[in-house]
């Protein structure tokens, strides 16, 4: 009963290794590589999307403390101008 066991344990880390094995093997080709580059770049792709969503939400941000201060300095409200600015 103990050799039947060990040889199941020995099949199933042959099968493992031997799958393990595949798989790097195949990150080697060129095939691979294009996987690996591709999801690479579609990574990066979404970080710049994001940073763009946060460079455009601090700049609306930043432009609305500058809209308030203009307003309370001067008595001038620049909403119109803002709203000018999107229709064009």
């Amino acid at each position: 009963m103990s050799r039947l066991f060990w040889m199941g344990v020995g099949v199933a880390a042959g099968v493992a290794l031997s799958r393990k094995l595949r798989q790097k093997a195949y990150q080697a080709t060129p095939a691979g590589v294009a996987e690996n580059v591709s999801d690479a770049v579609r990574e990066l792709a979404g970080a710049v999307g994001a940073f763009g969503a946060d460079v455009r939400a601090g700049m609306q941000e930043r432009e609305k403390e500058l809209e308030d201060v203009v307003t309370e300095r001067s008595g001038v409200r620049l909403h119109g101008a803002r709203a000018r600015r999107a229709d064009d």
